[in-house]
């Protein structure tokens, strides 16, 4: 079961939206996982109707109640990595190795310079 998009907009007041308040991607990361999740439904990694239902019950979880609670797109790639990892595409742990070697990466990098991976790696 998903949301309707108005109780989306509602549970999620600090998702940006264009001109005509449909969603945008407030970040270039939110684009590429966006992507990605395309590229899976599409390479029959998942149904479109298993992950609207894996996001739909995402969304619908204790929502936005506290401050620092995850935005829209934080929520996607929590889906997103759920759902590689429950078929079988990547193990929770090569996640998180990655996401960790990502983040070192990033800090390394000088600002304006492509990250490079290997630079987060010990």
């Amino acid at each position: 079961m998903t949301l309707p998009e108005a109780s989306i907009k509602a549970a999620l007041p600090d998702l940006p939206l264009d001109r005509d308040g449909e969603p945008v991607f407030g970040a270039p990361w939110e684009a590429r996982v966006f992507a990605m999740t395309v590229k899976a439904h599409e390479a029959g990694l998942f149904t479109w109707k298993e992950w609207t239902q894996a996001l739909g019950a995402e969304l619908a979880g204790d929502g936005e109640t506290a401050p620092e609670s995850p935005g829209y797109y934080d929520r996607w790639l929590a889906v997103f990595e759920t759902l590689l990892t429950a078929k079988g595409v990547a193990a929770g742990g090569q996640l998180a190795a990655l996401k960790v070697a990502w983040d070192k990466a990033a800090h390394a990098t000088p600002h304006g310079q492509p990250i490079e991976l290997d630079k987060g790696r010990i």
